[in-house]
């Protein structure tokens, strides 16, 4: 009943207003309720400036938006100077009015009616922000009523905060310069928040005629509005005097300031990972990136001497993933040698660093002992023939100096061991997406240089590999242990290139690893590495390509993780090239640079103490003399133990093996096979071969014959010479007693002995052949191989080779 009473109330009072009273009430009701809450199209939608900059937000580098505008999104509130200096030069009643401002339309309207033309438009900042968005040029009143509909639709929906912040992103500011930001950068060279007072008055009053007044023309004019703007914030109180006093004495800027270029390849890589268009706050500190860069060209300036124009660098810290330096090309390399190209993301061949990866999965695995020996010998398999950078061999080496020192056939042998399909996907796993190809595309050239890859991948794979010992040794860690760098700091992780994926082996197999590249003997090869002083604590190591067109060098400290590449970025090889002499001084060089490092500490849970052969590295036998306790991991146990140590019986002065009915004693003795030991004892004087037989002949415990090259099954490929006649095939065989002589046959026809020196030079046929060795106890050795005859490009075990006899 009360609220029946209370409607028929109200409908009376409603029907005794004026007609012309309601229809105006119900139109502004409509038209506040239609500003308020209908939703409002954004009112730019101009493209953006791409902008780099540190970590603590100071620009590294910028590229003009895509209208060839420079405009910059915002970064935060509007300095309260600035937005001081501008509402009391274009609106002081800005913070009361809603949108439009009567009295100032107005008193323009009277002023352009005195002056029979428009000399005053009235404009609120909200006004001139909606004029803006509307693309207003002609002052007109029809454009005059659109831009105060659009005013009071901002007011409703925005607050003043907002109103002034758009404004400033907004407003022009001379030349292609566009909003605050922008500004701030190009006309005084560093951002908004830093102007002083002088400054913020120059910016305030641009906006109000930027095309016949900017500082690069009109500076009287500018001059002038500036100083009055000033004094009116000295008569309001803003400013005090001397404040006042000393910024009128500050001169105009005199021409726009380049924007900054400290890391000029983040704005391709930004473009190439869909964050074009936006501020990007990366990880990177601006004094390193500018100390690293300016160690790179005093490098590039020596490389240059030798024709090698380009060079990257990579910095992370390990423990967060973040790139700390992204020195992407030599900045003054010019556009004749590819400036513009970003190395760091540009797919190049590995040389050795992928060996870093196979060494730890075969660890991993128990398939190696750290130190065990491993053979180091002429090695063909189905035609590919892989040499060692010096070109010698070592017949056998411990498995932690075949790494340090970078010993391809070694490497190779290892591969073959593991398997090339198992060996990719560990390398995947380390975050290295570029190895796409399947095992049968790679090869065994897959571990010396025959895959792709990036120092951005590499890098971030080998602190990955540090990562793991950190996170098992109790190090805080933020990113799980296999992660690719990281260089966005306000983007998801899952947005940044790259995958996370699990550690394809444990901090045992890592420790020992490490280990390895602590070792400070480098490839004999890549001459100078002794003249350059490694930082301590720096596990390192190099690569070199294929016809040396690529020079790497990796090091970790437990805190950074570096990387480094030098070569030309059209892929011209360069003699002297390599990853020691080139790559390596730029890596210590830029260790100076950081902070110290962190030890590497050993993760005793994963590991076990074992006795383990000093001389051979295998797990220790009963027979082996000198015996060590070392930690290692548990999957060891799985690796035989020392196949090199046997029990003989020589006379007393361990001179010759006697039988056992003879006087004599039992001794261990070192024994490697015959191949091996040809090559070791030329390498290490000390070692003693196990002493002949004396009196009646004995049998041998193992063959002591051995053919070195061409080994059985292989297929071999003899080039035809520049005078027409097909090359020579040197056949090579080695007897544990070099005094001995061995008989050659050829498809059972003899073809002479050799004593000492087992090697013989023939003329083969194409086909297949059968050779046979057989010293002067009758025992004997054969291999069958396959000759193929060729042009002069033809190729001996995957190795071009233009002399006359063809060795291995």
């Amino acid at each position: 009943m009360r609220i029946a009473t209370l409607r028929a109330w109200a409908v009376a009072r409603w029907q005794r207003i004026p007609r012309a009273f309601r229809w105006a009430a119900i139109a502004l009701t409509l038209t506040y309720s239609w500003a308020r809450w209908w939703p409002m199209a954004p009112l730019f939608n101009d493209p953006l400036c791409t902008v780099v900059t540190d970590r603590t937000g100071l620009p590294l580098g910028a590229m003009v938006a895509a209208d060839g505008q420079w405009r910059m999104s915002s970064t935060g509130p509007v300095p309260e100077r600035f937005a001081r200096c501008l509402i009391t030069f274009e609106d002081q009643h800005f913070r009361g009015h809603p949108g439009i401002h009567l009295p100032s339309l107005y008193r323009a309207w009277r002023q352009n009616r005195e002056a029979a033309r428009v000399v005053s438009g009235g404009s609120t900042l909200t006004m001139q922000l909606a004029r803006m968005a509307l693309g207003s040029r002609s002052r007109s009143y029809s454009n005059k009523l659109r831009e105060m509909a659009l005013a009071l639709r901002i007011e409703c929906q925005w607050s003043k905060d907002r109103i002034i912040r758009s404004y400033a992103d907004h407003a022009p500011f001379g030349g292609n310069v566009v909003g605050l930001e922008a500004a701030a950068w190009r006309w005084f060279g560093r951002p908004a928040d830093q102007l002083g007072w002088a400054e913020c008055a120059t910016l305030a009053v641009l906006p109000n005629a930027p095309g016949i007044m900017h500082p690069g023309k009109g500076r009287e004019a500018l001059r002038k509005k500036r100083d009055r703007l000033l004094e009116r914030l000295h008569l309001a109180g803003d400013i005090d005097g001397t404040t006042y006093s000393l910024a009128i004495e500050e001169p105009l800027p005199e021409a726009p300031v380049p924007m900054p270029g400290k890391a000029p390849h983040l704005i391709g890589l930004a473009h190439l990972n869909g964050l074009g268009g936006r501020m990007l706050r990366t990880t990177l500190d601006a004094a390193l990136q500018e100390r690293v860069t300016r160690a790179l060209i005093d490098h590039a300036t020596l490389e240059r001497a030798n024709e090698v124009h380009n060079a990257a660098v990579l910095v992370l810290d390990i423990s967060t993933a973040e790139v700390l330096a992204y020195v992407g090309n030599v900045p003054n390399a010019g556009d004749d040698h590819a400036e513009d190209v970003d190395l760091v993301q540009a797919p190049r061949s590995t040389g050795s660093l992928l060996k870093t990866f196979l060494y730890a999965a075969m660890l991993e695995h128990g398939e190696l002992m750290p130190d065990q020996l491993v053979a180091d010998l002429p090695t063909q398999y189905d035609g590919f023939s892989p040499r060692n950078f010096s070109e010698g061999f070592d017949g056998a080496v411990p498995a932690s100096s075949a790494l340090a020192r970078s010993l391809n056939v070694p490497a190779v042998r290892a591969l073959r061991a593991h398997g090339i399909h198992r060996t990719l996907n560990t390398l995947r796993a380390m975050g290295l997406g570029h190895l796409d190809r399947s095992p049968d595309h790679y090869g065994l050239a897959l571990i010396i240089g025959g895959a792709e890859s990036t120092l951005w991948e590499l890098t971030g794979a080998y602190a990955s590999m540090a990562r793991i010992l950190l996170e098992r040794t109790g190090t805080p860690i933020i990113p799980p242990a296999v992660h690719p760098p990281r260089i966005w700091m306000d983007v998801p992780p899952r947005s940044q290139t790259g995958a996370v994926t699990r550690p394809p082996f444990g901090a045992g197999a890592v420790h020992h690893t490490l280990n390895a590249l602590f070792l400070t003997h480098r490839p004999e090869s890549e001459t100078g590495w002794e003249y350059y002083d490694a930082p301590k604590g720096v596990a390192w190591k190099t690569g070199t390509s294929f016809g040396h067109r690529d020079a790497w060098a990796i090091g970790m400290d437990g805190r950074h993780a570096v990387g480094v590449w030098v070569g030309n970025a059209n892929g011209e090889g360069r003699p002297g090239l390599t990853g020691t002499r080139a790559a390596a001084p730029i890596l210590f060089d830029v260790f100076d640079l950081l902070p110290s490092g962190r030890p590497f500490h050993k993760p005793h849970e994963d590991l076990m103490a074992i006795p383990v052969c000093a001389s051979s590295g295998h797990r220790a036998g009963t027979d082996c003399q000198e015996v060590d306790t070392l930690e290692v991991l548990a999957q060891a146990m799985r690796t035989p133990t020392c196949p090199y140590h046997h029990r003989i019986r020589v006379n007393e002065q361990a001179t010759a093996r006697v039988a056992e009915q003879e006087p004599g004693r039992m001794v261990s003795w070192f024994i490697l096979p015959p191949a091996m030991e040809h090559f070791y004892r030329l390498r290490n004087p000390g070692h003693k071969p196990v002493p002949p037989y004396a009196g009646s002949i004995q049998e041998e415990p193992s063959n002591p014959i051995a053919l070195i090259y061409p080994e059985h099954g292989t297929q071999l490929f003899l080039p035809r010479l520049a005078d027409g006649r097909i090359a020579q095939l040197v056949l090579q065989a080695t007897h544990r007693y070099p005094d001995r002589t061995l008989y050659w046959d050829l498809d059972g026809t003899p073809m002479g002995s050799t004593r000492n020196d087992h090697r013989l030079a023939l003329d083969l046929s194409s086909g297949i052949h059968t050779v046979t060795l057989t010293d002067g106890e009758g025992r004997t050795i054969g291999a069958r191989f396959t000759v193929l005859q060729g042009g002069p490009d033809a190729q001996v075990g995957g190795i071009a080779d233009d002399q006359q006899n063809l060795t291995p």
